[in-house]
């Protein structure tokens, strides 16, 4: 399966609760961290979610 690396380029400061609960439930602690993860369904479906505040690359 596909993975992605993902990195918080934009602050969740002033967004709706529901976009920073995506954001954790990412794995993303803090702006700028970066995780790999797989390219699920679940996980794409987050992604689309929060795609302003994210930087996304194929691994």
């Amino acid at each position: 399966m596909k993975k992605l690396k993902i990195r918080q380029i934009k602050s969740g400061i002033g967004r709706p609760l529901r976009q920073k609960r995506t954001l954790v439930a990412l794995g993303i602690k803090h702006m700028m961290h970066q995780v790999e993860v797989e390219a699920t369904p679940q996980v794409l479906g987050m992604v689309e979610k929060v795609k302003h505040l994210l930087s996304v690359e194929e691994v």
